[in-house]
Order: structure tokens, then sequence, then C-alpha cells
């Protein structure tokens, strides 16, 4: 079985981010595997020691994604493609999944596994174009993965609770926090990381069409209005004061 586990390099939440005039400034941030495609990787390695097979980790981004792919080496990942695009756009997913559906079939991967979202740009939907993409069921929010030959039932999260669904590879999977625990990189994983080969493709090669989206400003946003405690001598006079608030200062009745 091919399993491709999508890797995509995130600022640390701890970072303090600066806001540069198209994007952000670079100086200084802590870069990390999004949470969520460690789920992804620890669910692709689980895959291989069942079932057997090739797990090859795939992140794209400028240069400094190869260094999650180092670390996605060092969890026990058999292979690493870096799509490298120096001008990448955090938030052209259209994109981004033209370029990764286009490696997963030239890869003719059985299994696509990535996380449910990114903590950057949070947009959840890379896997699911992907899936669109490659005409492959799409699992979203994977709670549990079985697999039977070319049979996969999976039990994902629902709002409210939990779902057991049955479908066929190849698909494509979102993993969910609680489909199973990352494990940590070994020294020795770490070590023989440095020294493994990561292919290198361009988009060119991938025969994507290019980029349609273009970031002309980046700001934070605005900070917060204070709030303003009410006082009143009764609950009439509370309402009459919010009432007032809200019509004349706030103008939203």
């Amino acid at each position: 079985m091919k399993i491709v586990v999508l890797v995509k390099q995130v600022p640390d939440t701890e970072t303090n981010i600066k806001v540069g005039d198209k994007s952000i400034n670079e100086a200084g941030v802590k870069w990390i595997i999004s949470p969520y495609d460690e789920f992804a990787i620890e669910e692709g390695i689980r895959i291989r020691e069942k079932s057997g097979g090739e797990v090859i980790a795939v992140s794209l981004g400028p240069d400094r994604a190869v260094e999650a792919l180092r670390t996605a080496y060092a969890m026990g990942v058999d292979r690493a493609v870096h799509v490298k695009v120096d001008d990448y756009v955090t938030f052209d997913s259209t994109y981004t999944s033209e370029l990764l559906a286009n490696l997963i079939k030239a890869e003719n991967a059985d299994v696509v596994i990535g996380g449910r979202q990114s903590i950057d740009t949070d947009s959840s939907q890379v896997v699911v174009q992907i899936a669109e993409r490659l005409n492959v069921p799409h699992v979203a929010m994977a709670l549990k993965l079985e697999f039977d030959g070319n049979k996969v039932t999976a039990t994902r999260e629902i709002e409210g609770g939990t779902e057991v669904i049955e479908t066929s590879a190849p698909l494509a999977v979102t993993a969910q926090k609680g489909l199973n625990e990352p494990r940590y990189p070994s020294l020795k994983g770490i070590m023989s990381a440095k020294k493994k080969p990561v292919d290198v493709k361009k988009p060119e090669e991938l025969g994507a069409t290019g980029s349609k989206l273009e970031v002309v400003s980046l700001e934070p946003p605005p900070p917060r209005i204070a709030g303003r405690k009410l006082e009143a001598a009764d609950a009439q006079g509370f309402a009459s004061q919010l009432v007032k608030a809200l019509r004349e200062e706030a103008k939203v009745i």
C-alpha cells in the first residue's frame, strides 16, 4: 500500500507574529509541522506497520519546508518529496491542491492523509479539493481507520457524536485529534533524517497552471474595544441603559 501524508510547515503558536506588507515577517519565527498533520504522519506509519507498503511525506513551500520533511523522516516515513514553491501563498488552497493532486496521481497512491486543518489559515480545504480532483472518496475528521484489503471502515467525528462509514481505497482522509498519539522522533531517527534524500519537484514538472491569487495587503485585526460596565438600581434600569447603548453607540438596533 502506498500512503501519502501531507505535511505543512506553519509558525509555532507561541511565536510572536509580526505582520509585513503582504506577508508575515519571518525573522525570528519558529516553524513547526502543523499539529494535525502529525496525526496524519503517525497514522500513515501505523497503516504501513500493519499492512506493509510505503509512506511518502509531501510538503509544499519554500526551502525551509524541508525542515518539516526531516522531522517526518525522523518519525519514520520512508520517502520525502518537497514541492518547491518560492512564492507560495499559504491562502491559495486551489493552487496547493492542484500541485499536490498532480503529484499524488503520478505516485498512484492508495491513501492520502492530511490534518483536518492547518493552524495558520484554518481553511480545511486542501485535502477535500485533492479528493475532488482525483475523484476519490473523502473521509473528514477521522478518529479511527480499519483496512481489510481495499475495504476501509472509518469512524469520524460529527456534530454531537461519531459516525461509522464504509468506503474503499483509493481515498483521502483528514485526521482529527484522537485518531492516534503521534510518536516522538528518536535520537537515532533525528540523526539519520539529516542524511536522507528529499526529492524536489517544481510546479512546472507537475503541470500546474500557476497561482491565481495575489495578496495585496496584510494587516492585524483592529484592537478589541474595551468593555463597559452598566450600573443601575434594578433590572429595568439595566435594560434601559443596554438598549440605549445598543441603539446610540453600537448602532445595531
